[in-house]
Parts: structure tokens; sequence; C-alpha cells
């Protein structure tokens, strides 16, 4: 898949306003280092379909739904606001974000988005409240909540979560219209401590049998994979690893409690 058509097969709502502003200055960059003299590579090829939605308002209109280009995009930006928010760059950090794409995408198309990744990672005075905002309107609570997972496994690909790191997540997730308790459960997957388990099915450690059980089901209905298999297939294994994360943390308090 050539970058041209990456670009045209992927971008839909996410190419207009604060995001498309973004998208818009990182092509620039690639397009100059691509050009050899015969014009732009992009010029009349890969446009977005004309069916999807390529504006950005503030009033509430129907959400469309979101495409795999456009939660690829949004992770993107998302991701480079969260690697420089501790003030540093680790090359740790790149890899994992590399690794990932790699494992969703395949080398090629991975190839194409990091390339983009790297234009975006180099602007500076990206408004995390406006791009947050765009995709709070635009994309669905399951895939904004596999965004949040996708951004505490980079925050923690250099083995350290940095105070700055997580503030800077917190942020996000508010802006992205995440709860404190969604936030605190998929921040508890990356964490080592003795009520992690309950963290992660959004309970407390003094609650029942059948409250457990309660949450337990109600989790598994919030993380079942299904809920983002409109991404495509390339977004399941992320979505399947948060799953069997809260399967895993309700095996754990079953073991502890002896139900």
């Amino acid at each position: 898949m050539s970058f041209t058509k990456w670009i045209g097969a992927t971008l839909g709502w996410s190419f207009g306003g604060p995001i498309g502003a973004i998208i818009g200055l990182a092509l620039g960059s690639v397009v100059d280092a691509m050009s050899d003299g015969k014009g732009n590579p992009f010029l009349n090829q890969g446009q977005p379909q004309q069916n999807r939605r390529t504006t950005y308002s503030t009033r509430p209109q129907q959400r469309p739904q979101t495409q795999s280009g456009d939660f690829e995009v949004s992770l993107l930006i998302l991701a480079s606001i969260v690697i420089k928010a501790d003030g540093k760059q680790d090359q740790r950090e790149l890899d994992f974000v590399r690794m990932q794409f790699v494992n969703m995408y395949g080398k090629e198309r991975a190839n194409s988005a990091f390339a983009l990744f790297k234009n975006i990672n180099k602007q500076r005075n990206i408004s995390t409240r406006q791009v947050c905002l765009q995709i709070k309107q635009m994309m669905d609570h399951p895939s904004r909540l596999q965004l949040m997972h996708f951004l505490f496994g980079i925050a923690k690909a250099d083995g350290v979560v940095s105070e700055r790191e997580v503030n800077q997540i917190y942020t996000i997730a508010g802006y992205l219209g995440i709860s404190a308790r969604d936030y605190e459960s998929i921040k508890a997957m990356f964490y080592d401590s003795s009520d992690n388990a309950y963290k992660v099915l959004e309970i407390t450690k003094g609650a029942s049998v059948d409250d457990i059980k309660k949450a337990y089901r109600s989790m598994v209905k919030k993380y079942h994979p299904d809920k983002v298999l409109h991404l495509g297939e390339e977004h399941q294994k992320g979505a399947e690893e948060k799953f069997r994360q809260v399967q895993a943390a309700y095996e754990k308090i079953q073991n502890e409690r002896g139900f």
C-alpha cells in the first residue's frame, strides 16, 4: 500500500477541524520530503470519500461511525502529546508506538503511519483541548476507551510512568468525556497494587460478592472486543488485551474471596 493510497483510504471525519490542520502540516512535510520534481504526489489522489464528514463544529450533531483511519490519526496525535508530556522523548516510547502499529497494520502501512507521526511529533503548541473535543464529538465511547488504553501503554513503555504523563493522560480523559471511574479502571491495568483488580472492575474492596459479579458482567459488556468491530480487525488485538485484563481481575478477586 503506497503512502498516497493509505492517506486516501484512512482519513474520514478526522480530515477537518483542528485535527485536519495538524494533519495538513504533517502531510506538507511528508510531501516536501517525497517530492521528486513531478509535483505534489497527493494531487487528485486518495481523496476522502465524499460521504464522509470533513467539517468540525462545536454544535451537537449526529456522531458518524468512526473509521479505522479516524482512530489511527487521533491516536497518532494523542500519542505525540503524551510522549512529550515529561519534557523528553524516550526511544523506547517511540519504539512502542512503531511496534503497536506494525502489530495492528503490518509493516508497510505502519511505516506510512510512523512517517506521519514523526512530522506530527515535530509540531509545537498542539491544542490538546481542541483535538480532544473534536474526537469526543465524532468518536464513539468504546473507541475513546481504546485510545486511553493505548496511551497508558505508551507512557509505561520506558518502564516508568511519570507524574507529568499521568496528569497529561488524565487531562486528555477529561476532554474526551471519559469518566473518572473508566479512567481509573484503565489506569489500574498498568499498575500492580493490592486493590488494582477492584479498580479494574470499578468497585471497592468492600464490595459484596453479588456486587462483584454484577460489576464483572457490566465490564464485560463495556470492554467486549465486539464494541470496536467497526474499527476493523487490526484493532481487535488491543481490545482483546483490555478484555483479558478484566477477566484476569475478576479471577484474582474470585481466588482471594473464594467464590
